[in-house]
C-alpha cells in the first residue's frame, strides 16, 4: 500500500481540472527563463490525456510521509531538438518503470526537476498514465542546463542512481556516479547520443528530503502567475505588469530582437540573443547569452541581471514567455527579472548556478536590494 495511503486524500490532494494545465504551461514557460523545452506540445498531451478521462492530483508537499519515495522527473537534452521529437506520454513513463524494477520497488508520489517550460508539464503526463499523484514541489525553482544545478545536489544529497530512455527502445541506468558533476558529465554524454534528447528518471528522494531540501509550492507558483496572465489578456490589461506583480520581479529592458546565434552542442543549446530598445530603452542595447535558459544579459560591458536571479524574456503583447529555442528576429520583448530561491544565493548556491559556473568572470549582483550572497 502506498505510503500516502494513511492519509486522508481530503488532507492531501487537490483534483488539478484541465484550466488548471493550461494556466501551469503558461506559467512554467514563464518561469522557464528560456529553457525547459517549449510546453506546448506536453499540453497537447494532458489535453487528450483529459479528454479521455485521465487526471492529475496535487499534493502539499509537507503532507509527505518521511518515508515516502518521491520520482523526480524530466526530459534531457537540447531544447532545439525537442522542436523535432514530439512528446510522448509513454516514453516519458519509461525511466519512471525502470527505476522501480531497480529498486524493487514502487514510487508513492512524482515530481519535477524542474517546474520551468515542458519539464513542467513532463510530471503531469506520468501522473495521468500511472495515477501517481504530483508533489507541489522542484528542486530548481525554474529551469537550469545541468544536474549539479538543483537544491538538492547544494544539499549534497546523493546524485543515483538515474535511469534514462529514448524514442529507440534504448534504455540506460546509471546505477552510481562519484559525484553530482560526473553524473552530469556522464548522462550528458549518454543523452548526446541518443540523439540529444531522453526522458529521465533522476535519483529519487525521500519524503523527508522533499520536504527539506525541495523547492516548495512551485507548481501552485506557475499555476497562479499562468492565471494571472490569462487574467490580464482577457481584460485587455498588460501581461507583463500581471507577471512583476505576480512574480516580484523587476522590468530590466524593451526592446526587439536584432539578432540570434546558437548552435546545439554538447546536449546543450548555447548562444546569445542581441536586443535594441525600445520606448524607455530606445537608443540602448543588449545582449542576452544562454546555455539552454538566459544565464547573463550585458548593457555594454556592463552586466546588469545574471543568474541566478530569474532572466526571463517575454513577448512584450501576451506575456508569453520566450525560448531560447524558438526566439528570432523582430520580436517585440520585455526582459524581465525574478527573484531567485534561497538556497541558490547561498555560497554553495552560487558556486552550482552563479555566473562563474555558466563561464563568466563576474561577481553575481543581483538586482533585488539585500539578495547578493
Amino acid at each position: 500500500m502506498s505510503t500516502l495511503a494513511r492519509r486522508s486524500p481530503s488532507q492531501t490532494h487537490r483534483a488539478l481540472t484541465a484550466d488548471d494545465m493550461e494556466a501551469l504551461a503558461i506559467g512554467a514557460w514563464i518561469l522557464g527563463t528560456g529553457g525547459g523545452g517549449d510546453p506546448y506540445h506536453k499540453l497537447l498531451n494532458m489535453r487528450q490525456l483529459y479528454a479521455e478521462g485521465r487526471s492529475v492530483e496535487l499534493i502539499d508537499p509537507m503532507a509527505l510521509p518521511d518515508d515516502a519515495l518521491v520520482a523526480v522527473l524530466s526530459n534531457m537534452g537540447a531544447p532545439l531538438v525537442g522542436q523535432e521529437r514530439l512528446a510522448d506520454p509513454d516514453f516519458a513513463v519509461k525511466p519512471l518503470r525502470m527505476m522501480e524494477e531497480h529498486l524493487g520497488r514502487k514510487f508513492d508520489a512524482v515530481m519535477a526537476l524542474e517546474i520551468g517550460g515542458g519539464n513542467g508539464v513532463h510530471p503531469m503526463m506520468v501522473a495521468a498514465m500511472t495515477g501517481y499523484p504530483v508533489v507541489d514541489a522542484d528542486t530548481m525553482g525554474r529551469a537550469y542546463p545541468e544536474a549539479q544545478m538543483t537544491s538538492v545536489a547544494v544539499a549534497g544529497l546523493r546524485c543515483y542512481p538515474l535511469t534514462m530512455a529514448d524514442i529507440r527502445d534504448n534504455e540506460i541506468i546509471f546505477p552510481r556516479a562519484a559525484s553530482w558533476r560526473w553524473m552530469e558529465r556522464i548522462s550528458r554524454k549518454a543523452c548526446t547520443e541518443i540523439g540529444s534528447v531522453a526522458a529521465t528518471c533522476k535519483a529519487p528522494r525521500t519524503g523527508a528530503e522533499v520536504k527539506q531540501h525541495g523547492i516548495l509550492y512551485s507548481v501552485s507558483k506557475a499555476i497562479d502567475l499562468g492565471r494571472k496572465v490569462a487574467q490580464a489578456r482577457r481584460a485587455h490589461a498588460d501581461p507583463i505588469e500581471a507577471v512583476l506583480e505576480a512574480g516580484h520581479g523587476k522590468l530590466i529592458f524593451t526592446g526587439k530582437i536584432t539578432d540570434v546565434e546558437r548552435r546545439a552542442t554538447e546536449g546543450f543549446l548555447r548562444g546569445k540573443a542581441k536586443l535594441e530598445g525600445l520606448g524607455p530603452d530606445a537608443g540602448s542595447d543588449m545582449v542576452v547569452h544562454f546555455q539552454n535558459e538566459f544565464s547573463v544579459a550585458f548593457k555594454g560591458d556592463v552586466p546588469v541581471v545574471m543568474t541566478p536571479d530569474l532572466i526571463c524574456l517575454l513577448d512584450t503583447v501576451s506575456g508569453e514567455g520566450i525560448g531560447t529555442d524558438v526566439i528570432r528576429f523582430g520580436q517585440r520583448v520585455s526582459v524581465l527579472a525574478l527573484p531567485a530561491p534561497e538556497v541558490f544565493l547561498s555560497e554553495a548556491g552560487l558556486s552550482a548556478v552563479g555566473p562563474k559556473a555558466f563561464g563568466f568572470d563576474i561577481p553575481f549582483k543581483s538586482v533585488f536590494e539585500g539578495a547578493s550572497a
